[in-house]
């Protein structure tokens, strides 16, 4: 029995096949998208909501994408859409949170912004080992107390891989502001790790 197509990201057009396909009423097309990048996505929300909410705010950005794709005209890549359905679930959701809970905690689990950690990498020693988990945490730490819209720009830059442009498009903003958001998440983090790294 032959296996369905699984469309790699590499593959030019790949997205805008299934996306007409999904649109004219192909479920399995939009199953394939899913398929896709619902790993990209999990990680997403996970480091703007937390781990525990990542799954249902993934899985609600799917729905509303399914929902809202008829209206995709392919002005941008899927993906960047995509991802842009993503921040605005999980900014609802966080919203939603805090007025049930009152706070505004947000984990970060992946918090290696930089290669100040490969400074560490060649020496394994207990005293390296000590030192990259407490730069980690400490990141971490500085990502939490970023302002919302700093922290998703520098999320979506330095975990998630993406260009400016594509930042500008998931944020809906201008490129200048999105250079901005991430230059000053960048000071903030480098104040913090400046007396490790002395």
């Amino acid at each position: 029995m032959p296996s369905a197509p699984n469309p790699t990201m590499s593959e030019p057009g790949a997205d805008e096949q299934l996306v007409v396909r999904a649109q004219e009423g192909d479920s399995r097309a939009f199953e394939l998208l899913v398929r896709k990048y619902q790993h990209k996505i999990v990680q997403l929300v996970s480091r703007l909501v937390g781990d525990a909410d990542a799954p249902d705010v993934a899985q609600e950005t799917f729905v509303r994408a399914w929902r809202a794709l008829k209206g995709f005209q392919g002005n941008s890549a899927f993906y960047t859409w995509l991802y842009r359905i993503g921040i605005n679930t999980a900014k609802n959701h966080l919203v939603s949170r805090n007025r049930r809970q009152g706070n505004n905690d947000i984990d970060i689990a992946d918090a290696e912004l930089y290669g100040h950690s490969e400074q560490l990498a060649d020496h394994d020693t207990p005293e390296a080992n000590v030192l990259s988990e407490e730069i980690k945490d400490r990141v971490t730490i500085a990502i939490n107390g970023l302002p919302p819209d700093l922290r998703r720009a520098i999320v979506l830059r330095e975990l998630e891989g993406l260009s400016y442009e594509e930042i500008a498009e998931a944020m809906d903003c201008p490129i200048g502001t999105v250079r901005s958001r991430i230059f000053r998440a960048r000071e903030v983090i480098d104040e913090v790790l400046k007396p490790l790294l002395s």
